[in-house]
């Protein structure tokens, strides 16, 4: 059985979503890296930032400081890990894009375009790492047909 036979998806789009993983891993360190900067700056100076609006959501900048500083420094090494190819970091990516959507959707009045260029590419993040099949089930192509699940034995 030759290699067309056995593979059912293009080389283009394994291709492809591997490095939207790359991608993500590196968005996922950078805006961990810019997080924990942003952390710092609101833990060192409550006057660096400054509310649009009345919000229902209020903390002191200091707390905001904080959880940006942790929430930065565990998604920068989540990110290293995916870049390091680590099967942790993927489910962990996905989940810390998640708590860092909610937590970006929250921070909207002191840096509104900021906070929307990060849900956005939140979600880029989790998509990424949620569309690589890579090693997983049929899209695995390298993987014989014969044991894929509903394959027909002998094939």
């Amino acid at each position: 059985m030759d290699s067309a036979q056995r593979d059912t998806g293009s080389p283009a789009a394994g291709t492809a979503a591997s490095g939207s993983t790359l991608f993500a891993g590196v968005l996922m360190l950078v805006n961990g890296v810019l997080s924990v900067l942003a952390g710092i700056t609101g833990i060192a100076k409550d006057d660096v930032y400054a509310r649009l609006g009345d919000y229902v959501y209020k903390f002191n900048l200091t707390t905001w400081g904080w959880i940006h500083l942790v929430l930065g420094i565990v998604v920068a090494v989540t990110g290293w890990g995916v870049l390091k190819g680590m099967e942790w970091a993927r489910g962990v990516g996905v989940g810390l894009a998640a708590v860092g959507i909610v937590a970006q959707f929250l921070w909207l009045p002191y840096t509104p375009l900021w906070a929307l260029v990060s849900i956005a590419l939140g979600m880029f993040v989790i998509w990424a790492l949620c569309a690589d099949g890579t090693g997983q089930g049929d899209s695995a192509p390298d993987r014989p047909a014969s044991d894929r699940p509903g394959a027909a034995p002998g094939l």
